[in-house]
């Protein structure tokens, strides 16, 4: 009895089907590419910057199955978070997790308290660093940029903001953040270009680059080669 063969033609056509539904279900569940436009997370990421990020760990699953399935677990303070800007939920905001659910957040003098308890963060970036003892300006300014709060984080919210501390729409602007929003964290970056502001469409994270064609001409001497695969923390 002859046994059957497939045709060469059917292989590929079967191989490209299965690349094709491995690359959604890995884009859907497990990890989605996205780049910095702006320069709100500096100095720990960069405009330009193009992150790989896990869906896997922090984005929220749609059922039992999936939770049991895709072992998940909570977002922890220090993850920077790729989220559905509350306010406009067709944008991606990225921030860093400051405030977990139940602690009060206070900002003296740009100095974070968590619970009382000053937060230590080599992370900050200011345009203005603070200067003297964090009660010296406590009743001498309402900016938030340097005093904030206290507030006390609801049940499944979080209290995010960006690196760039004098630079950052952050919850200081527009209020906590559902647990429901956050798509997942930031792994690494995967490839840097020497960008700004203007070379993206003012819009959100994950925007295309204005003119490809600079990019491609400017491709070896604007790629930040020492970023690259640089693990985000």
């Amino acid at each position: 009895m002859a046994s059957f063969q497939k045709s060469t033609g059917r292989e590929y056509f079967e191989s490209i089907v299965i690349a094709v539904i491995l690359a959604l279900f890995i884009r859907t569940f497990i990890v989605q590419a996205f780049k910095i436009p702006t320069g709100s997370m500096e100095n720990t990421l960069l405009i330009g910057d193009h992150l790989l990020v896990n869906k896997f760990m922090l984005g929220p699953s749609g059922s039992s199955l999936e939770r049991t399935l895709l072992p998940e677990r909570n977002p922890r303070r220090g993850d920077i978070i790729v989220f559905k800007y509350p306010e406009e939920p067709s944008r991606d905001f990225i921030k860093r997790v400051i405030g977990l659910p139940g602690e009060t957040v206070e900002m003296r003098n740009k100095r974070i308290f968590i619970n009382g308890k000053e937060l230590t963060e080599p992370y900050v970036h200011f345009l203005q660093p603070p200067t003297g003892p964090p009660e010296l300006s406590e009743t001498t300014s309402y900016d938030v940029r340097e005093n904030y709060g206290p507030v006390t984080v609801p049940t499944d919210e979080y209290f995010v903001m960006g690196d760039n501390r004098d630079n950052s729409e952050d919850s200081r602007y527009w209020g906590f953040l559902p647990r429901d929003s956050i798509k997942g964290n930031a792994m690494m970056v995967y490839w840097s270009y020497e960008a700004t502001s203007q070379d993206y469409e003012e819009s959100g994270l994950g925007d295309s680059v204005k003119g490809i064609g600079s990019v491609v001409t400017h491709f070896f001497t604007r790629t930040r080669w020492d970023r690259i695969f640089h693990q985000t923390e």
